[in-house]
C-alpha cells in the first residue's frame, strides 16, 4: 500500500530530507543515458576522477565523477579536451544537496565517424576550387613584417621567433596569441587571422602549433576557420602539425610547413647563406669581366699585329709602282686622244671652209638682200626703186634698184 505525502503548504511543510528523498528518487528513475561531449575538466583524486562534459554545440556543462571501479575499465588516455560519448546516470546526493553524473562506461568519438565528416568537408571545399594551386599566393622574398598567430608562451611561438632570428636578426613580428585547441579555438585564430589579413604593414601570416593528437588539431579542420584563411588576401603558412597530421588548413593555406622551425626556415632567408650568395654572383661577376677584357684585348693585339696596321705605308708602297703606271699610261692615252681630236678639228675646219660663203665672197661675189633680210635670187623681186643691201667678202653696202636690165 503506497502512502500518499500530501503536498507541502506554508502550515505544513515539508522537511528538507523528505523534499531531498523525492529529488533523487526522482531523478533515479531517470535511469542511464549515451551522452556526447568535450571533456573540459579532469581531475584524478583517490583513484577517482571528478571532471565537466560540454555540449558541443551550445553553452552548456554537467559535472562527472568516474569511480576507481571503472576508471579501469575505460581507456586509459582520456583527458581534458577530448572528444568522448559516455553512459551516465544522474546522482543526487542528499546529505550535500549536489548533482552529479556517475559514469558507467566513456569512449572516445568513433574515428572513422570523424574522418568520415572531415572528408566530406574536405571534398566538398575541394569542389570549391579552394585548394587548386593556381590560389596559392607567392612567398616574399624577405618580408617586412611577419604576422604570427600562436598559443600564448607556447614552444611554437618561441621556435618561430628563435628561428626567424637567427636567420635574419632585423626580422620583425607581428603576435597574435589565441587558444589553439578547445572551444575557444576555432573563433580566436579566425578573429586573429582576419586582424592580420586586415594589417597593411603585415607580409605574410604564420599559424602555428607545437603538433598534437588527432582530436586536439580538429579546430584546425573547422569550415568557418578553413573559409576565413581562403578569403584572406595576405599569403598564409600553415605550421600546425608534424608531418603525420594533415588539417584542412594546411590544404588552403598558400604553404604547408611540418614544423614551426621549418615554417621559420621557409619564411625567413639566411642572411649567411644570402651574403655567400652575393659574394658568390660577385666573383662570377668579376672572373665573367676579367676573361672578357682579356679576350678584347687578345683581338685588339691581334688586329694591331696585322701589317696593314703595324705599318700602314707598306700598302701604299706596295702599290706605288702601280699607280706610276696607271698615271704614265693615263698621260699617254689622254695626249692620244687629244692628237687624234686636234686632227679632226683640222679636218673639219678645212670642210666648213671649204663650204662656208666667206670663200664665195672672196672671190669677188655678194649677197644681195631685200630689206626684209630675205635673200635677192629673181630681178623681178627688186622692182625700180627697191632699196638692197650687198655683203660683201668685207663690210656691206646699201644700194637701189633700177629695175630689171636687160640682157
Amino acid at each position: 500500500m503506497t502512502i500518499v505525502t500530501p503536498p507541502p503548504t506554508a502550515e505544513s511543510p515539508w522537511p528538507v530530507g523528505l523534499l531531498a528523498g523525492k529529488v533523487r528518487d526522482w531523478i533515479d528513475r531517470l535511469g542511464t543515458a549515451w551522452v556526447e561531449g568535450e571533456i573540459t575538466q579532469w581531475n584524478s583524486a583517490g583513484g577517482n576522477v571528478y571532471g565537466k562534459l560540454k555540449d558541443l554545440e551550445i553553452d552548456a556543462t554537467v559535472s562527472f565523477s568516474i569511480w576507481s571501479s571503472v576508471r579501469g575499465k575505460i581507456p586509459a588516455d582520456l583527458k581534458q579536451g577530448d572528444r568522448v560519448i559516455a553512459a551516465i546516470k544522474p546522482n543526487y546526493w542528499v546529505k550535500g544537496g549536489s548533482l552529479t553524473m556517475q559514469v558507467f562506461d566513456m569512449r572516445h568519438v568513433g574515428i572513422g565517424d570523424l574522418l568520415e565528416r572531415l572528408e566530406r568537408l574536405r571534398r566538398q571545399l575541394a569542389s570549391e576550387g579552394l585548394f587548386g594551386a593556381d590560389r596559392k599566393r607567392p612567398l616574399p622574398f624577405l618580408p617586412g613584417c611577419i604576422g604570427l598567430i600562436t598559443g600564448k608562451d607556447s614552444d611554437a611561438e618561441k621556435d618561430v621567433l628563435r628561428n626567424a632570428q637567427l636567420r635574419w636578426p632585423s626580422v620583425h613580428f607581428k603576435v597574435v596569441h589565441a587558444a589553439v585547441q578547445g572551444d575557444r579555438m576555432v573563433g580566436e585564430v579566425t578573429a586573429a587571422l582576419q586582424r592580420l589579413d586586415a594589417d597593411p604593414e603585415v607580409d605574410v601570416i604564420i599559424v602555428a602549433r607545437g603538433g598534437g593528437d588527432f582530436q586536439n588539431l580538429l579546430g584546425f579542420s573547422d569550415e568557418t576557420l578553413v573559409r576565413a584563411a581562403a578569403a584572406a588576401t595576405t599569403p598564409i603558412v600553415s605550421a600546425i602539425g608534424h608531418e603525420a597530421d594533415r588539417p584542412l588548413l594546411d590544404d588552403v593555406a598558400d604553404l604547408r610547413a611540418s614544423t614551426p622551425t621549418d615554417a621559420a626556415k621557409r619564411v625567413v632567408p639566411d642572411v649567411g647563406e644570402e651574403l655567400q650568395g652575393v659574394r658568390q654572383a660577385r666573383a662570377r661577376m668579376g672572373s665573367r669581366l676579367t676573361h672578357i677584357v682579356n679576350v678584347e684585348i687578345d683581338r685588339l693585339g691581334q688586329i694591331r699585329s696585322r701589317p696593314v696596321l703595324a705599318r700602314p705605308a707598306t700598302m701604299i708602297e706596295s702599290r706605288a709602282d702601280e699607280l706610276v703606271r696607271y698615271v704614265a699610261r693615263s698621260e699617254e692615252l689622254l695626249r692620244r686622244a687629244l692628237e687624234r681630236a686636234g686632227t679632226r678639228v683640222s679636218e673639219l675646219t678645212v670642210q666648213l671652209r671649204a663650204l662656208s660663203p666667206e670663200s664665195t665672197l672672196r672671190r669677188g661675189y655678194s649677197i644681195v638682200q631685200l630689206p626684209s633680210g630675205a635673200v635677192l635670187r629673181d630681178a623681178s623681186e627688186a622692182p625700180n626703186s627697191t632699196p638692197l643691201v650687198l655683203t660683201l667678202a668685207s663690210g656691206t653696202l646699201g644700194a637701189t634698184s633700177t629695175g630689171p636690165v636687160s640682157a
